[in-house]
C-alpha cells in the first residue's frame, strides 16, 4: 500500500475557472486573485488579504511591511527555533535579524516563557509558528508584544482552520502568512497569502508585492498594468511608474486563484476528513507511547490538520532514521520534523549559535518526523500505517 505525504483536489470549479481565464487572455493577476482574496479573509474572519506567490513570499511581505512603521535594517524579529527553513529565511531577506526561541516539546512551538529574555531596543516583532498546525499560545505572546509595543506577526504556513481560544489562527497577530502549497488544505498549487486587519498594511502588502509601486488601490491591484486607473496621473505622470519602497515582484496569477477558489470551495469538507485522520492517529499512537510522542489537541483549541507529527522518545531502542527508513521502504511517505534553525542548519551559522542552545528544537531535528493526514488518506491507511508501525517495533524490541 503506498501513503503518500500529500495530495491535490483541483476540483470541477477550478478547472472551469482556469479554461475561463485561458480564454479571457489574461492570466495574471485579476479578477479571479481579488476574488480569492476576499473569500480567504471571510473565511479567517478578518478584514483584508493580499495574495502573493509563495508563503516563504508571504512572510518575507509582512515583514517588510514594518519599515513603513518606523523599522531599521538589521532590527531583531522573534523566531522559533524549530521551523520549516523558510520561517528564518524569511527574516534575512527582509532585513531583518533572526533571533531564536527554543520550543515546548509538547507543542512544538515557541515557549514565550523564553521571549522576554531575548527583547532587546532593536527587536521589532515576534514571529510565532503554528507548527504542524498546533496553535502556539497567542494570548501570552499577545501579552508579551503589547507590552513591549512589537508587531506580531502569526507564520501561520501550516495552520489552516486551526483556533485557539476562540480566535482563528491569523486573526490575533497584526499579520498573518499563510502558505498555499500543494500539500496543504487550501491551496494554489503554488502560493501565499498575508491577512490583516489594518486597512494600511494591507495596502502596504499589495504595494509591496508589486515593486513597490505608488498606487494601491484595488483598481491596480487587480490590473497591474493598468490603464483604467482612476489616479493613473496623479503626480504628473504615470503611477505605474512610481516606486514608493523597496518592493518585492510577488503577485499571484489567475490560474493559481482559481485553483484556491476552488479549493475554498471544497474547504469545509477537506478539513474535516483531514481532521477525523488526524485526531484518529493521535489516539492510536498511544498504544506504543512507550517509544513515541506527538501532539495533542487541547480543550482551547483546533488544530489545523496539516501532518501527524511521530517524535522517537529517548529511551526507545531505535532512532528517527530506522524508523523513517521502515515506513518509507513500506510507502509510508516520511518528512524529517525540520531542523532547528540556529543550530542544524548551515546557513545560519554565521549567527553564532552552538549545539545544546536549543535542546528542544535540536531533539525533534534529531528525532521527528512527520506524515501525511490529508482527504485521501482512509481508514485503511490508518490501519496499515499503524501495523507497519507495530510490526517495526517488534523487529526492534526482542
Amino acid at each position: 500500500m503506498k501513503v503518500p505525504f500529500g495530495t491535490i483536489s483541483i476540483t470541477p470549479e477550478s478547472r472551469k475557472l482556469i479554461n475561463q481565464a485561458i480564454n479571457s487572455g489574461r492570466v495574471s493577476s485579476g479578477k479571479l486573485v481579488r476574488e480569492f482574496e476576499e473569500k480567504f479573509a471571510k473565511l479567517v474572519n478578518v478584514k483584508e488579504a493580499v495574495a502573493v506567490s509563495s508563503g516563504t513570499d508571504a512572510d518575507i511581505l509582512a515583514l517588510a511591511a514594518l519599515y513603513d512603521f518606523g523599522a531599521k535594517r538589521q532590527d531583531e524579529v522573534i523566531v522559533p527555533a524549530l521551523s520549516f527553513v523558510a520561517t528564518g529565511n524569511a527574516v534575512l531577506h527582509a532585513g531583518f535579524k533572526p533571533v531564536f526561541v527554543d520550543i515546548e516539546r509538547d507543542t512544538l512551538n515557541i515557549n514565550p516563557e523564553l521571549i522576554e529574555k531575548k527583547i532587546t531596543r532593536k527587536t521589532v516583532a515576534i514571529m510565532p509558528v503554528h507548527l504542524m498546525g498546533k496553535p502556539a499560545k497567542m494570548d501570552i505572546i499577545s501579552r508579551i508584544a503589547k507590552k513591549h509595543k512589537l508587531f506580531v506577526i502569526e507564520d501561520a504556513a501550516e495552520a489552516h482552520g486551526a483556533r485557539y481560544k476562540g480566535k482563528n489562527a491569523g486573526e490575533w497577530g497584526d499579520m498573518a502568512a499563510y502558505s498555499l502549497y500543494l500539500a496543504h488544505i487550501i491551496t494554489t498549487v503554488e502560493g501565499g497569502i498575508i491577512t490583516t486587519n489594518n486597512e494600511k498594511l494591507s495596502a502596504i502588502l499589495r504595494s509591496l508585492r508589486s515593486h513597490g509601486r505608488a498606487c494601491k488601490c484595488k483598481v491596480c491591484v487587480v490590473n497591474t498594468a493598468s490603464e483604467y486607473c482612476p489616479k493613473r496621473f496623479k503626480y504628473g505622470k504615470d503611477i505605474r511608474f512610481i516606486f514608493e519602497r523597496a518592493g518585492y515582484s510577488s503577485k499571484m496569477n489567475e490560474l493559481e486563484a482559481a485553483v484556491g477558489l476552488g479549493s475554498l470551495s471544497a474547504y469545509h469538507e477537506i478539513i474535516n476528513k483531514r481532521h477525523h485522520n488526524l485526531i484518529t492517529m493521535i489516539k492510536r499512537l498511544r498504544e506504543f507511547s512507550e517509544y513515541f510522542f506527538t501532539i495533542q489537541e487541547d480543550k482551547n483549541e483546533r488544530i489545523g490538520p496539516h501532518a501527524f507529527p511521530i517524535i522517537v522518545k529517548e529511551n526507545a531502542p531505535f532512532n528517527r532514521d530506522e524508523l523513517a527508513t521502515y515506513l518509507d521502504r513500506r510507502g509510508i511517505d516520511t518528512r524529517d520534523l525540520f531542523s532547528c534553525m540556529p543550530t542544524q542548519c548551515p546557513g545560519f551559522s554565521f549567527l553564532g549559535a552552538r549545539l545544546g542552545d536549543f535542546p528542544n528544537a535540536e531533539y525533534m531535528g534529531n528525532h521527528g518526523i512527520h506524515i501525511g493526514v490529508h482527504q485521501d488518506i482512509n481508514e485503511k491507511h490508518i490501519n496499515y500505517i499503524f501495523s507497519v508501525l507495530k510490526a517495526f517495533i517488534a523487529s526492534k524490541v526482542k
